[in-house]
């Protein structure tokens, strides 16, 4: 039977166990796919143990994004353009590793809005943490030349623009308003509106008509930015699309099979956040 997992510390707020499940079943794979839970002082045990056979592959979350790039054998242009990853699995003898996130966020966004691009405008991102990352790579593929991003800390989304180069423009927080006139797409990659957390303070007031406004946020299915987006009348994208997008990729390496998204997941999954 094979097997894979999500690793992760902590780990038991991971839903993936649940859509790796659906597929398996409608695949009819006899296959496992569970949580683990790892330290971080544990993690290249961990990965000794998938490359000896324990396990297929994994999907990897916080904190161990960026730390398992120095344990696998290659990585992919994907990940080492993020500068992390989220997906191992075996393949010839060796441990290999890519980064699904851009994937799940441009396959969400494409699916639900085709013509996302021409909206007058430019995106928008929001915070310059792990996803920022993600979602500018993903839009640099997608053709985007001149993406704003603002952080509360000037500083770290100065890194990005670094990392990134001329595509990317940081603009102070302070300044939020008049990147939002001139913004097509709006991202919302921290995590702001989360459960227990504040609400994201952008100005949705400021966007056009024509803005999409996506929050990589899941949990709740509609935070306080996408509510005030639809109150609007504005476009908008949560990120539980995202999560079941970006997580084909590994199961397709693992179980050999091409699963779908489809109508069904997205409601099997938001059932299970709405009764938690």
């Amino acid at each position: 039977m094979t097997k894979a997992a999500v690793i992760g510390w902590p780990i038991s707020h991971s839903r993936s166990p649940l859509i790796h499940g659906y597929w398996l079943e409608q695949h009819g794979i006899e296959g496992s796919y569970e949580r683990r839970p790892v330290q971080p002082g544990d993690l290249p045990a961990f990965i000794q143990s998938v490359r000896a056979g324990a396990l297929a592959g994994c999907n990897v979350t916080v904190p161990h994004k960026e730390a398992v790039l120095k344990l696998v054998d290659d990585t992919d242009d994907t990940a080492r353009a993020i500068g992390a990853a989220n997906t191992l699995w075996m393949e010839d003898g060796r441990l290999k590793a890519t980064n699904t996130d851009a994937h799940g966020f441009l396959a969400n966004l494409t699916s639900a809005y085709p013509d996302w691009r021409h909206p007058p405008g430019v995106p928008l991102v929001v915070g310059a943490g792990g996803a920022a990352r993600a979602v500018i790579h993903a839009l640099r593929c997608a053709g985007c030349k001149n993406i704003l991003l603002t952080n509360r800390t000037r500083a770290r989304a100065e890194d990005l623009v670094a990392y990134f180069g001329d595509d990317v423009e940081a603009l102070d927080w302070d300044m939020r308003r008049d990147g939002a006139a001139d913004c097509s797409l709006l991202i919302n990659t921290t995590t702001q509106g989360m459960a227990g957390q504040a609400a994201l303070d952008v100005p949705i007031e400021a966007l056009n008509r024509l803005s999409i406004v996506y929050d990589l946020v899941y949990v709740p299915l509609k935070t306080p930015l996408i509510q005030a987006a639809e109150a609007r009348g504005l476009r908008s994208l949560g990120g539980l699309g995202m999560l079941l997008h970006q997580a084909g990729v590994g199961f397709e390496h693992w179980f050999g099979a091409k699963p779908e998204v489809t109508d069904e997941l997205y409601r099997l999954v938001a059932a299970d956040i709405e009764g938690h």
